[in-house]
């Protein structure tokens, strides 16, 4: 089996309201699908690689064309090879949108070797579980949304079988935030673990403020307390509080990972295959985590994330996003995920990643 040739597909739609966490705001959600063709007819598609609209999707476009002679006429079964012909870093690579790319590609690549071979890539990572407990990702500040508006999401997301949910905070005065943070707990109960999650918005200092005051609502982590690049500031507020912290989401390839694990920043890492390198780059960041006994919670894509989560043995929990996130959420791909009634979401069984792109409905929202 030979590569024959490598393509992106770009997508863009609008949110109802525009969501905001600690730090950003979003108005649209874009979605990126890299295929990439064989001479047998198989095609692997990976999602990511960066931005789908505004800044950063003409440059996605030519990363793909950059590294599409790296890949043509290789064997996609030798992804590690291929890895490492992308990942130049005197050219591309390290962070930013290139290795975003590189990780979009790779999650394609691991997509077609599981279609060749009829497996899926949690069995051909090695199959340590067959489902994994999530959490619902949400409680973002939005306009007109108070605290009552909090609550009943929180009480859709119990509805909806969540025995683990995520709120942001960071937007506003520390002390909003925690009366934000008791609302939620009072809300769901003492059994159900509550996550807060501050997108890099305080320094130090003011996430061990916020830590101390909601440590009495018990938050089973604080994640991403500080900018990702502080990692003796991770370590800082690590040590103030009895709250785990979770961090990596915004890190990139093993030897981010490495810095942050060695500063001891988080006992939670936040590895995203989207952004750090891709699935073949994740796998030795879970390695790695594996060696220091710290557990791996992946952030993003909850499609490609429970095949690694369930196939590594220091996985805890799955991000599970819904439409108060996402308007198109459940009807992007043609086999949508739900939670159980205890609040898990089994590994799919089907070749590759096993999920179809809904074309169809992605046709009307494409802008390149």
């Amino acid at each position: 089996m030979k590569i024959t040739d490598v393509t992106v597909q770009r997508y863009a739609w609008p949110r109802p309201k525009p969501i905001s966490n600690g730090k950003y705001t979003y108005v649209d959600v874009s979605l990126n699908l890299i295929h990439i063709h064989t001479d047998e007819g198989v095609t692997g598609i990976g999602w990511g690689g960066g931005t789908a609209s505004g800044q950063g999707s003409d440059l996605t476009t030519v990363l793909v064309d950059y590294f599409r002679p790296i890949l043509m006429g290789e064997d996609p079964f030798n992804y590690r090879r291929i890895w490492a012909g992308m990942w130049l870093p005197k050219l591309v690579g390290r962070r930013g949108l290139s290795t975003r790319v590189i990780s979009g590609i790779d999650i394609a690549l691991w997509d077609l070797m599981g279609k060749a071979v009829g497996k899926s890539v949690h069995k051909l990572l090695g199959g340590y579980r067959d489902s994994i407990p999530a959490y619902i990702a949400g409680g973002y500040y939005e306009e007109g949304k108070g605290l009552a508006e909090l609550a009943q999401e929180m009480e859709e997301n119990l509805s909806l079988g969540a025995k683990a949910i995520k709120m942001k905070i960071g937007g506003v005065p520390i002390n909003q935030d925690v009366e934000r943070v008791r609302v939620v707990r009072e809300t769901i109960g003492p059994d159900v673990k509550l996550l807060v999650d501050a997108n890099n918005a305080y320094s130090a200092h003011e996430a061990i403020e916020i830590a101390r005051k909601m440590e009495k609502y018990e938050p089973f982590w604080f994640e991403e307390p500080v900018a990702p690049d502080d990692y003796r500031g991770h370590a800082r507020v690590a040590r103030s509080t009895s709250i785990p912290i979770a961090s990596g989401e915004n890190e990139y390839t093993r030897y981010g990972f490495r810095d942050l694990i060695q500063a001891e920043g988080a006992a939670i890492l936040n590895a995203d295959a989207q952004i750090l390198g891709g699935i073949t780059e994740f796998m030795q960041v879970a390695a790695l985590s594996a060696a220091e006994d710290l557990l791996i919670a992946p952030h993003g894509a909850q499609e490609v994330h429970v095949h690694l989560v369930c196939a590594i043995s220091n996985g805890l929990l799955l991000e599970f996003y819904r439409e108060t996130v996402d308007p198109l959420r459940m009807q992007i791909f043609q086999e949508p995920m739900r939670l159980d009634s205890q609040g898990n979401v089994p590994v799919p069984t089907r070749p590759g990643l096993g999920f179809t792109p809904n074309y169809e409905l992605l046709e009307r929202y494409r802008v390149g």
